[in-house]
């Protein structure tokens, strides 16, 4: 393949038009308006479009291949250099599109039409990143401009609307790797970063050592190569920076007491199953732990573990009672609490064997159309199956620093954790375990509990402390504060166990900066793409004064 280029400088040659000359000296490393791959330019850009796509996928859960995460990126860029902004457009909607469609298919538990709204609701995001980079790849210094838009992208994604939905970010597909220390410095948007990065220098190397030749190219492509090395290197020395101390030891029960029909859009059964499972599993916990003579701290419980409103219900809180009256200390159990307008909260509740509820934690981030129903009167009309979804949550507003035991637990519940916030915010209120109950019943076996606990493996490093996730249904887990996974459940079948957990006493750099560096990533990566729009209108105007 011969990389060609059909003007100068960015700037279009006077007269008729020139055969293509191959790229070299400047064009090596800043990639002008008209750069081409070859005679068959379109096919190479379509297939880089779709193998950006791929590799992003395949990087994440439930394949895991990480490395990939930097092809990823250097794909994109090789799919849009040099393009005009409908054409880079429309491959970004290629890669977006060829990475969501199979993503998100767990989502089709809702509906084959829910699915591939929501997936086509996230590749749109592609569209001006991929316009972005095709801009910012004109400039001296690409690598840098081209991920700081990746963290933009991601930025917006995880906000809007609707709250966003950050699945599938580059981040997200690194919880144990060399690129996962940089969560502990700059959360999931500095790995991001980091990840981006390290494509963009690869393909800043290959394109050096092509344009000059092996030996001419040699010297700036080792750099680059060095560059991305270090890039590794420093990911697995971050964590080190600030670590926060270790604090006290609690031994920690983990109920998933299974639910009926699972991967069904209801996993409600029959009245009361779901609670009776996990009382059930309660009763089994605690009786193991006098056999051996463990003494217990706390006994965690996952979203929805009661599927009947004990604050309403007598008999629904008489068997919380009697579980936690078994286990002898306090439980932590999901369940959705009813207001008196239909609508409820997602809520994890402190349970004690003597005095019963005490402090809550309300889910703060609801799936739309799966917890509630946005815009409910319009879209009920034309996908009257959304119906299903009878009452609709309402988000809570505090963090989920919850005592118990003795313990504060940095608590968030299920589709809280795909967001910096809920977890960041739980922590630096003093959460020294990082505790997710969540409620995978619909998605067993399709992917999205491995996403799910990929994320909370990230979360557990960029905040230096332990994580447990405990599920209904699987996958349940305890994670190292380094990522990886100590303990994992098998899926769709009842599960106990039992982990000895050190607290985190303090924040990461992370948890103090916050937002921080994904805002200066952002606000980098956009600031470059103005700056290229300014300098390709001044070398328009140059040229047509010229």
């Amino acid at each position: 393949m011969v990389t060609e280029h059909t003007e100068r400088g960015g700037v279009p040659a006077a007269g008729p038009q020139a055969p293509p000359a191959p790229v070299t000296g400047r064009t090596a490393t800043v990639l002008p308006l008209g750069h081409r791959w070859g005679r068959y330019d379109l096919l190479w850009r379509l297939a880089a479009a779709a193998g950006s796509g791929l590799a992003q996928l395949f990087a994440l859960e439930p394949y895991g291949l990480w490395w990939l995460g930097p092809l990823s990126a250097a794909l994109l860029l090789f799919a849009v250099a040099g393009t005009r902004m409908r054409r880079a457009a429309w491959l970004g909607a290629v890669a977006g599109a060829t990475l969501m469609v199979p993503l998100v298919r767990w989502q089709d538990v809702f509906g084959a039409d829910v699915w591939l709204l929501i997936a086509a609701a996230e590749t749109v995001y592609y569209l001006p990143m991929a316009m972005g980079v095709a801009l910012v790849l004109r400039l001296p210094g690409w690598p840098v401009w081209t991920a700081a838009l990746w963290v933009a992208q991601e930025a917006l994604r995880a906000r809007w609307p609707l709250g966003g939905f950050p699945w599938g970010k580059l981040a997200f597909a690194q919880p144990d790797t060399p690129f996962a220390g940089y969560a502990a410095l700059g959360s999931s948007a500095l790995v991001t970063f980091a990840v981006a990065l390290t494509g963009g220098l690869l393909l800043w190397a290959v394109l050096r050592t092509a344009s000059r030749g092996p030996r001419a190219g040699a010297p700036t492509a080792a750099l680059a190569l060095a560059a991305s090395a270090a890039v590794v290197l420093c990911g697995t020395v971050a964590p080190a920076v600030g670590r926060p101390p270790a604090g006290e030891t609690v031994t920690v029960g983990m109920v998933q007491g299974n639910v009926p029909n699972v991967g069904e859009m209801s996993v409600a059964g029959e009245r009361m199953q779901v609670l009776q499972n996990h009382a059930d599993g309660v009763h089994e916990l605690a009786a193991a732990a006098r056999a051996d003579g463990t003494e217990l701290d706390l006994v965690l419980l996952p979203e929805n573990a009661s599927d009947i409103d004990p604050f309403r219900d007598p008999r629904a809180r008489e068997i919380i009672d009697g579980a936690a009256a078994d286990a002898g200390v306090p439980l932590l159990w999901g369940m959705s609490r009813f207001n008196d307008d239909g609508t409820r909260y997602v809520s994890s509740v402190v349970w004690d064997p003597e005095t019963g509820p005490g402090e809550i934690y309300d889910k703060r981030f609801l799936v739309p159309f799966g917890e509630y129903i946005p815009f409910r009167d319009f879209f009920t009309r034309f996908v009257q199956r959304l119906e299903q979804v009878s009452s609709d949550a309402v988000p809570g507003t505090e963090p989920g620093a919850v005592e118990i035991g003795g313990t504060t637990l940095a608590v968030g519940i299920c589709f809280d954790v795909a967001f910096d916030g809920p977890v960041r915010e739980s922590v630096a209120a003093g959460g020294g375990i990082i505790v997710i109950p969540t409620n995978n019943a619909n998605y067993n076996f399709t992917g999205q509990s491995d996403q799910q606990l990929a994320i909370t493996r990230l979360r557990a490093v960029e905040h230096g402390r332990p994580a447990v996730v405990v599920s209904t249904s699987g996958i349940s887990a305890v994670v190292d504060p380094d990522g990886t996974v100590a303990y994992q459940s098998p899926e769709a079948e009842p599960d106990i166990h039992v982990a000895e957990l050190t607290a985190a006493d303090g924040p990461t750099v992370a948890t103090r900066l916050g937002a921080a560096p994904e805002a200066l990533l952002a606000a980098v990566g956009l600031g470059a793409a103005v700056a290229a729009v300014v300098l390709s209108r001044r070398a328009r105007g140059d040229s047509a004064d010229g």
